[in-house]
């Protein structure tokens, strides 16, 4: 399975922009696909999660700024508002489930780079 994001780029604070993130087929099973980030310097830490059920979850950092939602079983959309300068990172794309009743799988795609500006 591979994940492709897009979306990202420049963009001065208080704006948005949206990321996408589209996974090249459907496994068995999909427990979560997410966003995660990485700041210069720093971990790479959650953002946020959906589950095939479209439950939702946010680090604090971004709860009520962004929001995740998912077009259909393949593709998820992160919607980013009110950017700060510490908003800026990679953002990768996370799907977490299973490719058969027993095998557990957990893909990343490559990041996409969002930076905003102050």
């Amino acid at each position: 399975v591979q994940l492709q994001a897009s979306g990202g780029g420049l963009v001065q604070a208080g704006g948005s922009l949206r990321l996408s993130c589209a996974a090249s087929e459907i496994i068995f099973k999909i427990n979560t696909m997410g966003w995660y980030r990485q700041a210069p310097g720093k971990q790479r830490e959650l953002v946020g999660t959906i589950t095939s059920g479209a439950r939702t979850s946010y680090s604090n950092s971004v709860k009520g700024r962004f929001t995740i939602s998912r077009e259909n079983a393949k593709t998820v959309y992160l919607q980013m508002s009110s950017l700060k300068a510490e908003d800026t990172a990679v953002y990768y794309c996370n799907l977490d489930g299973y490719t058969d009743p027993w095998t557990p799988a957990n893909y990343w795609g490559k990041g996409t780079l969002v930076t905003v500006s102050s």
